[in-house]
């Protein structure tokens, strides 16, 4: 008797990397309680609990988690082989699921996704905005976007995008009523809306002149992950944003918004998509590597 199918393992194995039966069913398309209802089959026939399932959360069980550790591996071997029929394909087939910064996915994903899906039709993307760091390998995902600095050294990374750069914005009232500052040390005498990460530490604004690089740990009456709001709070006049220059240059433009130390303020490398060096490649995912590599 066979006690576990492939697709028992695969519910499995998205339950254990997501730690929730709502975010696993989302990701293979069944209903919770379908979910539910198959992994405590696969329990019974196993004759061993693999999840403590409360109201609230999800844990694996030492048993769950010695057969994720072993079944990982093998899903994957599973599912490149799987993929590798794409090879017979005129074009691929099949969906990737990448994790991005929210920036990343509305500044330079966002624009060319359409474009790649045009072109391979038998493709689905699943695009996941998260700021905060991720393994992508353990939550299912077959790539990850981020800056070059925060790239673990067993992943190979491609350029995605151009160059980016930050400016710092106030509105002409608050830089009336307080001045403009002419070096980054005299933002500690500003209200600025600070950067929040998802660890709940806040972000040094990082800045650069030639040789010179510093950064300032700053103050003010609002804190927030969302670059939309700052630009937002910035045109309300409640203190000087640090953003991607792409999210001003509306209300700059159109004056709402002034930069200041712009001098200070160079374009950096831009966002990589990186991904895990294993002998399979997902199909898709080469399709899209030659698409980024040919913008």
């Amino acid at each position: 008797m066979n006690p576990a199918s492939l697709a028992d393992l695969q519910a499995f194995a998205a339950v254990a990397r997501r730690r929730s039966f709502r975010q696993a069913a989302g990701e293979l398309g069944v209903s919770p309680s379908a979910l539910s209802h198959a992994l405590r089959g696969l329990e019974t026939r196993l004759g061993v609990r693999l999840l403590n399932r409360t109201t609230r959360s999800v844990a694996l069980t030492d048993a769950g988690e010695r057969l994720l550790t072993r079944l990982t591996p093998a899903l994957q071997d599973i599912h490149g082989a799987l993929d590798e029929i794409n090879a017979f394909r005129d074009s691929p087939f099949g969906t990737l699921r990448i994790n991005a910064p929210r920036a990343a996915c509305e500044l330079v994903l966002a624009p060319m996704i359409g474009r790649f899906l045009e072109r391979h039709p038998g493709m689905r993307i699943e695009l996941v905005a998260e700021d905060a760091l991720v393994d992508i390998v353990a939550s299912g995902f077959d790539a990850g976007v981020r800056f070059g600095e925060s790239l673990q050294q067993d992943m190979v990374a491609v350029p995605l995008g151009p160059a980016q750069r930050f400016v710092v914005v106030g509105s002409p009232d608050y830089l009336a009523s307080h001045g403009t500052p002419t070096c980054p040390r005299e933002l500690q005498q500003h209200r600025c809306v600070r950067i929040r990460f998802p660890n709940g530490s806040f972000y040094r604004w990082e800045f650069a002149r030639g040789n010179e690089r510093c950064e300032i740990e700053v103050d003010g009456p609002l804190a927030t992950s969302e670059m939309r709001v700052m630009v937002d709070a910035a045109e309300q006049g409640l203190g000087l944003a640090y953003v991607y220059h792409q999210y001003a240059a509306p209300p700059v433009a159109a004056g709402r918004l002034r930069t200041v130390l712009d001098d200070w303020c160079p374009e950096i490398p831009g966002f990589y998509l990186y991904y895990p060096s294993r002998r399979l490649q997902p199909n898709g995912l080469r399709a899209f590597i030659e698409f980024i590599q040919t913008k």
